[in-house]
Order: structure tokens, then C-alpha cells, then sequence
């Protein structure tokens, strides 16, 4: 298959972009800058210079490709107006120049932040989204825009905390939620199980226009997850802080139509495997 990664510099779309080539598929990865990918194109990664905000450069990068891995956003530190431009309306430009071309399949990776706080009753896919942050509100109108189109294949992949593979993820967020209740439960998954849940995604006839949280067999507290990098337990001196992340997510339906298993099922197991 050959396939167009996006946001293939990012956390999640580089060790994506990877094991697709590893696999056998064609990648070929947009980047806004082909210097900061270096380690790409050493992988035989083919390089498209593009940027979401610019609809000339996404024609050419969609040129030819069986299928579309959109994960590309701006997440921290954007604006409303940022998140807006770049998650929603930049997904839409993308999609266009993706039904131009007639690729054939169109992934995007969304977040599990879109349900919103719900004092820590497990979400499915048909659960209520109720944010109110940036982020996810722009990842969840983009969903909606991209279920809406009857001639692409869409699917969605709504993702947790991802971690692994060197990935300093948990290590970084750890000062932000300083002050969030040791006993939190987040949803998690090893960036190999996102892979994985992506190569599944593809390779599947059907169904489309469909929707699949990712995520691990256990949902970790943050004191556990803290001390897997040799961080002291968050203080909970703000418990308010933390409610927009209490979602644990139900991960069935993946399981029960693609037959989707984690390979590290447990923060444990990862740990155990130096993964």
C-alpha cells in the first residue's frame, strides 16, 4: 500500500511512519521542513513538503497514494483560533485534496479527549462528547466534517496517552499534572499498539465511516504511571484540573471487528520488556 503520513515528525506519526515501512508499505511522510526529517528519509521514507495551511503543496502530496494516516494537529499551546485552522480546517483541506486525487482510504487519528469530563465513567464510541477545551473541540469537528463525506472511506481513530519507545511522553507531562489526584486513571497505549490498531484499520475491507477508541487492557493511575520515570506521586492540589482527562475508554469495538489485541496490554508488561 502506499500511504501518506502526516504530522510524521510528531511523537505518534514517526514511529507510525516506521514500522509502515518496515511492513513493506510505500510511505511517504508530509513534513513543513525536509531538514527536521532526516532520519525519515534514511528509512526510505519518500518526503513531501507541504503544511496543512497550504492547499497547493497537499495536492502533490496525495498524488498517487492507496490511503491517507492523518495525524497532524496542533495540540499544546495552540489557541482556540490555532486549533481551529489547523485541526479542523486543515483536516478539511486535506480531505479535499484526498477526494480530488481519489485516494481510496482516509484514516484520521483523533483524540479520546473529545468525550470530555464524566467523573471516570468508562466511554464507547457512542458515549456524549462534552469537551469545552480547544484541542478536542477542533479534533471532534473535524471528525464530524470527515464522517460527513459519503465518497471517502473514512475511519477514526480516537487515541489515549500514548507512550514507549523512547518516547519521553510521560516524563514531559508529569509537570503539567503536578497537581492532579494521585488515584486518576488515564487510558493508555504503546506506541506499538497504536501501530498496530492503524495497520488493522487499513488493511480492513469494512466497515467505514467508522469510529474506534485505542487503548490498553488497564487504565494506570498517574501515581503508577509517574513512578514509571521516577516521579513522586502528583499532590492533587488541584483536582479540577485533572477532570477533563478522567475518560476511561472502552476499547471493544476494535477488538470485536478487527480483532485488535494489545501487544503490551499493561504499563507492567511494557516496563518488563524495556519497551
Amino acid at each position: 500500500m502506499k500511504i501518506l503520513v502526516t504530522g510524521a515528525t510528531g511523537k505518534v506519526g514517526s514511529r507510525l511512519s516506521r514500522r509502515l515501512a518496515l511492513r513493506g508499505d510505500q510511505v511517504r511522510a508530509l513534513v513543513r521542513d525536509r531538514a527536521r526529517a532526516p532520519d525519515l528519509a534514511d528509512a526510505g521514507i519518500e518526503l513531501a513538503v507541504g503544511d496543512l495551511l497550504d492547499v497547493d503543496t497537499l495536492a502533490a502530496a496525495v498524488r498517487g497514494v492507496d490511503a491517507v494516516v492523518h495525524c497532524a494537529a496542533f495540540f499544546r499551546g495552540a489557541t482556540a483560533e490555532q486549533a481551529h485552522e489547523v485541526n479542523d480546517l486543515g483536516t478539511q483541506r486535506l480531505a479535499d485534496a484526498a477526494r480530488a486525487a481519489s485516494v481510496r482510504r482516509f484514516l484520521f487519528t483523533s483524540t479520546g479527549l473529545v468525550y470530555g469530563p464524566n467523573e471516570g465513567h468508562m466511554v464507547d464510541e457512542d458515549s456524549p462528547c462534552a469537551s469545552n477545551a480547544a484541542y478536542p473541540v477542533s479534533k471532534l469537528a473535524a471528525e464530524r466534517f470527515l464522517l460527513g463525506l459519503a465518497d471517502l472511506d473514512v475511519r477514526v481513530l480516537r487515541l489515549p496517552f500514548v507512550y514507549g519507545d523512547g518516547d519521553p511522553h510521560i516524563a514531559e507531562v508529569a509537570p503539567l499534572m503536578r497537581s492532579f489526584p494521585p488515584e486518576l486513571r488515564m487510558s493508555i497505549a504503546h506506541h506499538a499498539d497504536i501501530a498496530q490498531a492503524v495497520v488493522r484499520v487499513l488493511d480492513a475491507p469494512s466497515p467505514r465511516h467508522r469510529v474506534y477508541n485505542v487503548t490498553d487492557d488497564e487504565a494506570p493511575d498517574l501515581a503508577t504511571l509517574f513512578a514509571s520515570v521516577g516521579e513522586p506521586p502528583p499532590d492533587g492540589s488541584n483536582a479540577e484540573a485533572g477532570r477533563a482527562f478522567v475518560a476511561p475508554m472502552d476499547g471493544r469495538r476494535l477488538r470485536e471487528d478487527l480483532g485488535f489485541a494489545p501487544r503490551y496490554p499493561r504499563l507492567a508488561d511494557a516496563m518488563a520488556a524495556g519497551a
